[in-house]
């Protein structure tokens, strides 16, 4: 079925949506044949631009949206290398600190045939770097922004201090994973959308979530303790969602909340598709519609990521976003 998007929007300040968060080196090694423990097997490894909130930004960017960065790079060849190819995407990276003497982040992540991550290795130290004080020379870009997209890399006192400072802005909260996550679990209430897998449901609700009942109910639970919406992503099973309100009618009708179906696409990678889920999102949300139609929209920015061999697919736009949806919901 075609999808109609309606116009509108959140209604704030400024030009960009600032982004907070990790920028890595991202190498992802991947093989056609089960991967044997304590063994080689032959596979092809790729280095890319990542980070959550770097994805994020320039996903944001290639949907047409302003968008600037604050993370910490090292003044190395990593780092410069993100950096060039960060604005080289649109982004503003003028917020983003080369530390000197630091090592850059970086991600490797070992994928299975089916491009489902085996296991992942993160070294993020520089982001310790990313202090209260160091966010606080960015409090008066941060306060003319237009949303704020957090992710839970940051360290619990910078996290904090974002909420803290927070204005009138939608917050944007990536969960990252299950032991990052629950630094939220103090501001619930401060976040307009909280995008989460099941791992990390689990470890804000202390339920299991492992079908599509169970994630909407711990979205219903995160919503029930403040988070205007939750999203929870299941991977190739779609994103289960809930809305405290209705879109247009108020707290009478009580929560909303419902299931997206994955879009089945020829992938050949996974990394990357949460963050391009998180800025359809984001996307939507700023645009006006729906959750459940930001929901379909940001699904179909992830099968487009996964049919790339890097973190964000060059040929990303609200386009091309609408053309997927439409091709694989039809007929």
């Amino acid at each position: 079925m075609t999808q109609n998007f309606t116009p509108g929007g959140l209604q704030f300040g400024g030009l960009s949506i600032a982004v907070i968060g990790a920028a890595n080196l991202d190498i992802s090694a991947g093989s056609s044949m089960a991967l044997r423990p304590g063994d080689s097997t032959p596979g092809r490894i790729t280095t890319t631009a990542g980070g959550v909130a770097r994805n994020i930004a320039e996903n944001l960017s290639r949907l047409g949206n302003a968008s600037c960065l604050i993370s910490a790079v090292g003044d190395d060849l990593q780092g410069r290398y993100l950096l060039d190819l960060t604005r080289g995407a649109g982004v503003d990276i003028s917020m983003c600190r080369m530390w000197p003497d630091q090592r850059s982040s970086a991600y490797l992540s070992i994928n299975n045939p089916d491009t489902s991550v085996l296991a992942a290795i993160n070294d993020m130290a520089i982001l310790e770097l990313l202090t209260p004080d160091e966010l606080m020379h960015h409090a008066a870009s941060l306060a003319r922004a237009r949303a704020w997209v957090v992710d839970c890399n940051l360290n619990e006192a910078s996290f904090s201090w974002l909420m803290q400072h927070r204005k009138n802005a939608p917050i944007f909260v990536d969960g990252v994973s299950s032991h990052k996550c629950t630094k939220v679990l103090p501001w619930l209430s401060a976040i307009h959308t909280l995008k989460i897998n099941r791992l990390e449901a689990r470890a804000l609700t202390g339920h299991q979530v492992e079908n599509t009942a169970q994630a909407v109910a711990a979205a219903q639970n995160l919503c029930a303790r403040g988070v205007k919406n939750v999203v929870v992503s299941m991977g190739s099973a779609g994103v289960c969602w809930c809305q405290r309100t209705s879109h247009a009618s108020g707290d009478a009708n009580g929560p909303l909340s419902g299931f997206s179906p994955a879009l089945n696409v020829n992938a050949v990678n996974s990394n990357g598709a949460g963050d391009a889920l998180m800025a359809g999102l984001v996307h939507g949300a700023l645009a006006g519609w729906p959750l459940a139609q930001s929901v379909q929209f940001a699904n179909a920015c992830a099968a487009l990521t996964m049919t790339s061999s890097s973190a964000n697919h060059p040929d990303l736009s609200e386009a091309s976003a609408k053309k997927i949806l439409e091709q694989l919901t039809t007929g």
